[in-house]
């Protein structure tokens, strides 16, 4: 190793020596050449991690302990009927949303190792479905986790200044948690309600047709009443004073109900303020 050390020092004098004076430039790049011990940035590959990259959690380890409470397993239960006993391995996505959502929004590494136990499946096959979908945070957020769409129709309709007002009344970025642990922001890619942009998703929630002033209050309501505020009977809740998706002009066309077409009709209807029952959430 010394010797080696000393032939990669000797290289670049003797190069230096060898060639012309009128040449320095040539000699400083022989010796530049060397080329110095550098450590490997992180890699990216932490963001697969189970544990989300917070290796600081110390209440999210291998050591703790996960189980579902009576009243989840019997969603549980309802969840498993619905696929043959060959294919459990399909209940994965709506069992590891079950256990984040009785976690208070987070998924714990214990929670993941639970589903793989009940649906006799490795590890690895319920982590990989974890790290894959960006629902399932494996890293704490607070109470009221805000997604704010920065995609082109939401940006050409003012979502900066969104973000620009969030961040004012909070005091976090993109990425951070409050102190007090009510409020996590994250700037995300399109939600799907491109309509009436610019909007934010809070929790499962959406809030459409923002201003910054409107935004602002629905922060401090949410912060004063530790809630979030009742949605349209269209499950959104657009802040412009819309229902739903119409215009400026209201509803302008399909005035009257559309033909019955010949088919057979379902009996059962959903209520769109129930969806999440019905989903079971």
């Amino acid at each position: 190793m010394i010797a080696a050390r000393a032939f990669a020092a000797a290289v670049p004098r003797a190069v230096a020596s060898a060639l012309p004076s009128f040449a320095p430039s040539a000699a400083a790049a022989a010796a530049s050449s060397v080329r110095s011990i550098s450590m490997t940035p992180r890699s990216l590959s932490d963001d697969l991690s189970p544990l989300g990259h917070d290796h600081a959690d110390q209440s999210n380890t291998e050591d703790h302990a996960f189980d579902f409470t009576d009243a989840n397993y019997r969603v549980v239960e309802r969840v498993l009927g619905k696929y043959p006993a060959m294919y459990k391995k399909s209940a994965i996505i709506p069992l590891l949303d079950l256990a984040q959502r009785q976690c208070g929004n987070f998924l714990p590494l214990a929670a993941m190792q639970k589903v793989a136990r009940l649906l006799n499946v490795s590890d690895i096959e319920v982590y990989e479905v974890a790290t894959f979908y960006t629902m399932f945070n494996r890293k704490r957020v607070g109470k009221f986790f805000i997604q704010l769409c920065g995609t082109t129709p939401c940006m050409v309709n003012g979502s900066e200044d969104i973000k620009a007002a969030i961040e004012e009344e909070l005091g976090i970025h993109s990425g951070e948690t409050t102190p007090d642990g009510m409020f996590t922001l994250l700037e995300v890619e399109c939600l799907g309600a491109c309509v009436n942009a610019p909007m934010i998703q809070v929790n499962d929630d959406f809030f459409e047709c923002l201003t910054p002033e409107t935004t602002r209050d629905l922060l401090r309501h949410c912060r004063e009443k530790g809630s979030l505020p009742p949605l349209t009977k269209w499950g959104s809740k657009p802040l412009n004073g819309q229902d739903s998706c119409e215009g400026p002009l209201g509803k302008t066309s399909l005035a009257t109900p559309p033909p019955v077409p010949k088919r057979r009709t379902l009996e059962a209807k959903v209520d769109p303020r129930t969806v999440k029952d019905t989903m079971m959430y």
